[in-house]
């Protein structure tokens, strides 16, 4: 399973509606640490995606998101689960320490 494109409009029902853990890639087409994690994440997806929906949303097409969840640095990643922001993770990684990060918010 590939990561899903969200925006502004579609955000609600994709990532706050969802029955699983979703983990929203926050990034934008001009961040070089977002194009080196962006592989990191479509692996995560793919091995975990019975358990996590992943999503991405382009900071600069999706302001109002990009405001409300105070993204003020890229990439970074929040995890939702039952509709709540339960945890962020900021920055580019290695994968073992992404999933580790990860795991601890799931």
């Amino acid at each position: 399973m590939t990561p899903t494109d969200v925006t502004d409009a579609t955000f609600d029902a994709e990532v706050l509606q969802a029955d699983v853990p979703v983990v929203v890639d926050f990034w934008a087409d001009w961040c070089g640490p977002c194009k080196r994690m962006s592989p990191l994440l479509e692996e995560v997806a793919a091995e975990q995606g019975d358990r996590i929906k992943v999503v991405k949303l382009d900071t600069d097409a999706n302001p109002a998101s990009t405001m409300k969840y105070r993204i003020t640095g890229i990439p970074a990643f929040k995890v939702f689960r039952g509709g709540e922001e339960v945890g962020e993770i900021i920055g580019a990684m290695p994968k073992p320490v992404f999933e580790q990060r990860l795991a601890a918010l799931l």
